[in-house]
């Protein structure tokens, strides 16, 4: 019986123990929720250093620095590469060329500075550096206004504006890509997302307001302002939108404009190039004044069900996750391939695999597209120089030569967005097949007229 009883006292007192432990850990848990971030450090406007910002934020900060990985997925990434250094580029490593994965690539890009050197994109640690040593900025003079995208900006431009973000802005756009260089010294950092007061997602690159002004003007909306009318949700994704876009150099002061005044589809940013006059360079061989496109995520993936279901960029490439009692976002940004746990399986209640599987299907199929609508730009490259060095004339070549414009872009607009076309699986297919058929219109525009 005694020893019973004294059973029963030490299985209660055990229990009592774990309860008070358990509770214990549920209110520390609890308070670190409530504690977001402890002020190590007093931030502002002019801190663009990310180690300095990390200090109050070290879990992102441990993230950011992880985008130095390189890891390859079936369609993208990029491996490591050695690299002897060099006084004119000191990196050790660099990645994979894609002129020499196609060369149909560099045939597409004769004329521009891309036919020189394009590589596979790496992740955010090196978009500064893979910028300032690429062939396409040290052998061709380029405008400050390729720091944009590339480069923590904000300090930079309030530096260069006397304390004011857009002046600044036009005043490194007008600069010689070697002097602008000077201003900067971090890649896109946390400064450049975040208010450094409050930590909300915040706007801040000129070009994108302006841009989300014309855009939402054309679709009948007056007087936009982003910091007044964007969702908290939206803005997940517009602080991506600010640099993943299609844009171009308007005008002498090389002013950094995204071209969706008539919409955000390739079919309007290309109406709006033709209305501008707009071309990038005069292809090589051709002699068409032809477009280069840029990385248009934002545009693709605006035109996909993700867009259209409310998921935002951020919901995919930085995921929330846990971390003791908080919840925050990953800032490893990477591909959701690389974390199908979180980054897909929150939504999409299959096996790992099967989310893989379904992935690769539509970037299988949008590859084996993209092959086609290349094959058929070749061609019409061919014929339209066959037919120029046979001697004829600019106004014999003229309507391929258009020809070539549509179905180069088109390529370009979904070759140059780096989801091989899963933002927007059946857009991206519409988009290849138009290039097709410019191509092949563009054969027959050179036929002989039947008599």
């Amino acid at each position: 019986m005694r020893r019973t009883l004294l059973w029963t006292i030490a299985i209660a007192a055990a229990a009592a123990i774990g309860i008070t432990a358990l509770l214990i850990n549920i209110f520390e848990r609890k308070q670190e929720g409530r504690q977001t971030y402890f002020r190590v450090v007093e931030l502002t406007d002019d801190i663009e250093d990310p180690a300095v910002w990390g200090k109050n934020f070290p879990l992102q900060y441990d993230d950011y620095r992880k985008t130095v990985d390189q890891q390859r997925t079936r369609y993208g990434g990029s491996e490591a590469l050695p690299h002897t250094p060099t006084n004119a580029d000191p990196r050790v490593v660099v990645s994979q060329s894609k002129l020499q994965e196609d060369p149909r690539l560099k045939r597409m890009w004769l004329g521009y500075p891309f036919a020189a050197d394009f590589r596979e994109e790496r992740g955010h640690a090196y978009m500064l550096d893979d910028q300032r040593y690429t062939r396409r900025v040290t052998d061709f003079p380029q405008p400050g206004t390729c720091l944009n995208c590339h480069a923590s900006m904000v300090a930079a431009y309030r530096r260069a504006g006397g304390g004011d973000l857009t002046r600044g802005f036009e005043a490194i756009n007008q600069k010689k890509y070697m002097e602008a260089k000077e201003f900067v010294k971090h890649p896109v950092a946390c400064i450049d997302c975040h208010d450094p007061r409050t930590m909300q997602l915040r706007i801040t690159r000129p070009a994108f307001v302006e841009a989300m002004q014309v855009l939402k003007a054309s679709q009948g909306v007056k007087d936009y302002n982003l910091a007044r009318d964007a969702t908290a949700q939206e803005m997940r994704s517009y602080v991506c939108g600010q640099c993943h876009v299609e844009y171009y150099f308007k005008g002498a002061e090389k002013r950094l404009t995204y071209p969706w005044h008539k919409g955000l589809k390739v079919e309007n940013i290309l109406a709006y190039y033709d209305e501008a006059g707009h071309k990038d360079f005069l292809h090589q061989e051709t002699g068409a004044p032809v477009l280069k496109a840029q990385h248009p995520e934002f545009e693709l993936y605006n035109q996909g069900i993700h867009a259209r279901s409310g998921v935002a960029c951020a919901d995919c490439h930085m995921p929330y996750k846990r971390e003791g009692g908080l919840k925050i976002s990953d800032h490893h940004v990477a591909s959701p391939m690389l974390n199908v746990n979180r980054a897909c399986q929150g939504c999409h209640h299959f096996p790992e695999q099967e989310m893989k599987d379904r992935v690769e299907q539509t970037q299988t199929r949008f590859w084996n597209a993209r092959n086609l609508a290349m094959n058929a730009l070749m061609d019409l490259i061919d014929d339209l120089k066959n037919a120029r060095e046979a001697g004829r004339g600019d106004g014999e070549l003229a309507q391929a030569r258009d020809f070539q414009r549509k179905a180069q872009f088109y390529l370009d607009f979904v070759e140059a967005e780096n989801s091989t076309g899963f933002h927007a699986g059946g857009e991206a297919l519409r988009i290849l097949q138009e290039s097709v058929n410019f191509s092949r219109q563009g054969q027959l525009a050179l036929r002989p007229a039947s008599r």
